[in-house]
């Protein structure tokens, strides 16, 4: 199924290719745009919820396969389907078993029913969550819906080649690259190119110089708006010029070729490939007059915005029709010989969407008819018999049960025999709780590490001291623990902006490029998305980065690319693929709109997934790196930005020691009142705290330490059983990670049943911190603030003993 990647372009295809492989192409070809018709049909009868398909872009994505070696990667979106088939990323039957969504991980390995159809992920870590060797194995990354969202992790995925090339300490790493020779390919659309993410990977990309081959499908449209709605210039061919490498300057190989051109297609592919593959040199295919038979997906007609012109043409230049007309004009196969191979690809297709239907409804029914012989048997203890036989029946005439719709005949079946104590009424009710559980098993797990390589599992390492200890600014005690990490794991790399040469603007990397290298310590340009999109694709390849948002504030740039793909890949690949990068910012107290921000309600919210800790110095923070380095989650670590220049006591263990995630720490022991917070207001806090004491109060102050997980054993609400009563303080907005901390704590952990007064939180202003010292004091909580929230607490409870002095 392959071309020689070394083949000489001043040979012909028909010279390289035996009429045989030709011939196979066409079958491959046919059945790919067979399954797409049939798998529309399947959506428009009410088997499955939603079809996208690849039809029409067939042709192009054979090309694309003959050149794709084991060890290299897929980065695309749905439209892929061929390239899939083509290269046993998925089979016929996967296809539907996928579009039918059956949650079987043997069935549908791609993502377990989790996502639509057409989105591909190959399972690169075995059932323990250990990687396998990806060398060996045809890699796709896992498909994400955005549009545009597998760019920026193509990036890291292309970069991974180069370090594993340019790094020699990587060499050991044999079951994730051979020398760097693996070719990162991304897809795209012609109308998703007019995204961001587009082109700020491409520029990524160009900059690095990483192993990419870029093919970009172009059928004019994105769904209803032409080419000319879309983009400046109508081709894509002419806007990526400014792309193309010249003899003194860098760039990219860019060439255009038409989704029907048989040979053309291979000479592209072939010589993109052998530039990215043997001198690291990205290249662009722009494949054009591509069309789409069917339209968008199964929601529209694409015969309501098409003229008829444009019908006719489409339906003249289908890459499949046209290929069929090849293999006739070069005499590789007869009408008839091509009339029975198509009969047998119809045969086949239909059979595997067969096998595929069966194996996802044999199960169900069987659930179905157990379910329905339990309400049967309840029926005859029941005094609404006649209404549990009816349900009962209904169950079984059911043509196309779910599993969904027989949770609701159990509930109902229940609610109509309640007050009956009978075992036919038990029975009912372990049937739905297993049911229930099985469900929870499919759905509910592998948002986080589930393997004995959770950094849940780390084993906690307090820091030690010495009775006398060294005391060291903390963005010093950083660097020491950088450098630590660095030296003892080869795989471990940081990039960013100004985390190269200058060593970060805080100087935690300071001297660790001169020491580790440009390839290990590296400056990016300003481009937060795909530095995130960086971390993706080298996690997905096995490194460790650490990827730096040089601010808490522009942490938004990236959010997209952490929530939609980082934080998603676990759960989406259903323990298929895991990607452990670390991104690092800083944030909190610093003064002004752009640099004090603590957007953490967003970021709790939008990176369920990973992990957020919070650490208070930067102690705590090297604690953390080191936790997570032994883990395989994603995380972020945000770290107090007026904090670096604070000295703070250096552990003699500082390479060694860790911190648990999800483990409060109790920084001030009271009993009146419970302060829950965490980073900068710690400090801040416990300043509050002894003018507190010295009008009697006692505040127990927590510092949560992480957000997400958040207080694992509970450790608060003991806190509020003694105090019974709780501030909840950060420089979030209104309603923001306070909201979350206090649902965690009155509610998951019943600490409502112990409240004496109501729980109070305490946030930044709704607006952006303005600027200056008297901006920061009317935009976030201060000393006084804290004071009087927790005295107005105790004024309430005895105002005699703490009267009202304001």
């Amino acid at each position: 199924m392959s071309v020689d990647s070394n083949l000489n372009l001043t040979d012909t295809i028909k010279d390289v290719l035996s009429p045989e492989e030709v011939l196979n192409d066409y079958r491959l070809v046919y059945e790919s745009r067979q399954a797409s018709l049939l798998g529309r049909r399947e959506v428009l009868t009410g088997k499955a919820k939603f079809g996208i398909f690849g039809d029409g872009k067939e042709l192009p994505q054979i090309a694309m396969a003959k050149v794709f070696q084991p060890g290299d990667i897929r980065s695309g979106y749905y439209r892929d389907q061929t390239f899939a088939l083509a290269t046993d990323i998925s089979s016929l039957q996967q296809l539907f078993a996928q579009l039918y969504a059956n949650p079987d991980v043997e069935a549908e390995p791609n993502s377990a029913g989790r996502q639509m159809n057409a989105h591909f992920a190959s399972r690169n870590l075995d059932a323990q969550g250990n990687w396998k060797d990806l060398t060996k194995l045809y890699n796709s990354s896992p498909d994400a819906s955005p549009t545009a969202s597998q760019m920026p992790r193509l990036t890291g995925l292309a970069q991974a080649s180069k370090l594993y090339r340019e790094i020699p300490e990587l060499e050991q790493l044999t079951q994730f690259s051979r020398g760097g020779n693996e070719v990162v390919f991304g897809t795209i659309g012609n109308a998703s190119s007019a995204e961001g993410h587009f082109w700020e990977s491409l520029n990524a990309i160009g900059v690095i110089q990483a192993p990419l081959v870029m093919s970009i499908w172009d059928d004019g449209y994105g769904i209803s708006v032409p080419n000319e709605f879309q983009l400046t210039k109508t081709s894509l061919a002419e806007m990526l010029s400014g792309f193309q490498r010249t003899e003194t300057e860098r760039g990219f190989e860019i060439f255009q070729v038409k989704a029907w051109d048989y040979e053309a297609l291979l000479e592209a592919y072939t010589a993109a490939t052998n530039l990215a593959r043997n001198e690291h040199v990205p290249s662009i295919i722009h494949v054009v007059e591509v069309t789409q038979p069917q339209g968008h997906s199964t929601s529209g007609s694409h015969e309501r915005y098409k003229t008829k012109e444009r019908l006719a043409w489409e339906v003249e230049m289908d890459c499949l029709t046209k290929f069929r007309q090849y293999v006739l004009d070069n005499e590789l196969s007869t009408e008839e010989e091509l009339a029975a191979m198509e009969k047998t690809a119809r045969k086949t297709v239909r059979d595997a969407k067969n096998r595929a239907w069966k194996e996802f409804q044999d199960p169900i029914k069987a659930e179905n008819e157990e379910l329905a012989t339990l309400i049967l048997q309840a029926a005859s203890v029941a005094t609404e018999k006649q209404t549990l036989q009816e349900l009962a029946a209904e169950l079984k005439k059911t043509l196309e049960p779910s599993r969904r719709e027989a949770m609701a005949v159990a509930h109902q079946a229940l609610l109509l025999l309640r007050g009956v104590d009978a075992p036919e009424v038990d029975r009912i009710r372990k049937w739905r709780k297993e049911k229930k559980a099985a469900g929870e098993y499919r759905y509910d797990t592998y948002l986080l590490s589930e393997s004995d390589l959770s950094p849940m599992k780390v084993e906690h390492v307090p820091a030690q001291y010495d009775a006398e200890p060294e005391m060291q600014p903390g963005f010093e005690i950083l660097n020491r623990a950088f450098d630590s990490l660095f030296g003892r794991d080869p795989r471990v790399v940081a990039f960013g902006e100004d985390v190269g040469q200058l060593g970060d603007v805080n100087q935690g990397f300071k001297g660790l490029q001169e020491k580790y290298g440009i390839n290990r310590v590296m400056d990016t340009g300003i481009r937060e998305a795909t530095i995130m999109g960086q971390a993706v694709g080298l996690a997905l390849r096995g490194l460790r980065p650490i990827a730096e948002i040089q601010y808490l504030d522009y942490f938004i740039y990236g959010l997209q690319t952490l929530s939609d793909d980082l934080a998603t890949i676990l759960y989406r690949t259903a323990g298929g693929q895991k990607a452990p990068a670390i991104i690092r910012t800083r944030g909190h107290r610093l003064e002004g709109i752009w640099h004090a921000g603590s957007p953490l309600g967003m970021m709790i919210h939008a990176l369920r997934g990973m992990h957020i800790a919070v650490p208070r110095n930067m102690t705590k923070a090297a604690g953390f790196y080191n936790t997570l380095m032994q883990g395989d989650d994603p995380a972020v670590v945000v770290e107090v930005l007026n904090g670096y220049r604070l000295r703070e006591a250096v552990p003699t263990n500082l390479a060694e020691m860790t911190e648990p995630l999800g483990v409060p720490e109790v920084i001030r022991e009271g009993s009146d009142v419970t302060i829950v917070t965490y980073g900068a207001l710690c400090r801040i806090a416990m300043e509050a705290a002894e003018q507190l004491a010295s009008c009697g109060i006692e505040v127990e102050i927590i510092d949560v330490q992480t957000l997400l997980p958040f207080d694992i054993h509970h450790k608060i609400v003991e806190s509020l059983k003694k105090t019974n009563r709780i501030l909840f303080l950060d420089e979030d907005v209104p309603g923001g990670a306070t909201a979350y901390m206090m649902q965690q704590v009155l509610e998951v952990q019943e600490g409502y049943y112990h409240l004496d007064s109501e729980p109070r939180t305490l946030t930044a202003k709704a607006h952006r911190a303005a600027f200056g010292d008297d901006g920061d004091y009317w935009s976030k909580p201060q000393v006084a603030d804290i004071f009087e929230s927790v005295y107005g607490l105790m004024n309430e409870v005895d105002p005699v003993r703490f009267p009202d002095f304001l």
